[in-house]
């Protein structure tokens, strides 16, 4: 009888894990426009700026050699979703499997623009999705 009662608890064990939800996985940038609109200031140090969001992609200069930094950033976002089901009893052996995937591209655009003494005197900021 213990043995009925164990392979009827495995049984169990192994239909409910089939029956588990979907997988979803974003990765989150470390580049963000919240990050900008937060914490990049007017009047902050060039060395400030490259610790918050690291190197640029551009270094330039305008007009009166001061530099700009540009960052230049396109992300692609995938989301997989898989979900199985499986029949009560093992003996059926039916199984179903059901998958999707997504995905959603983004780019994010920052220009910063330093003084005659590297520091921050303006920035501006352009973000899609779609």
């Amino acid at each position: 009888m213990t043995r009925t009662w164990m392979a009827l608890g495995l049984c169990l064990a192994v239909a409910v894990a089939g029956c588990a939800g979907g997988k979803a996985e974003i990765k989150e940038d470390r580049l963000t426009v919240g990050k900008v609109q937060g914490e990049v200031k007017v009047g902050m140090p060039a060395s400030q700026v490259a610790e918050l969001l690291g190197s640029p992609n551009i270094v330039t200069t305008d007009e009166k050699r001061r530099e700009v930094w540009i960052y230049d950033k396109v992300s692609t976002d995938r989301v997989d979703t898989a979900s199985s089901t499986f029949a009560g009893i093992i003996i059926l052996g039916a199984s179903s499997r059901d998958s999707s995937s997504s995905q959603r591209q983004r780019t994010l655009t920052i220009i910063i623009k330093y003084d005659e003494d590297k520091k921050v005197r303006d920035f501006a900021y352009n973000a899609t999705q779609f």
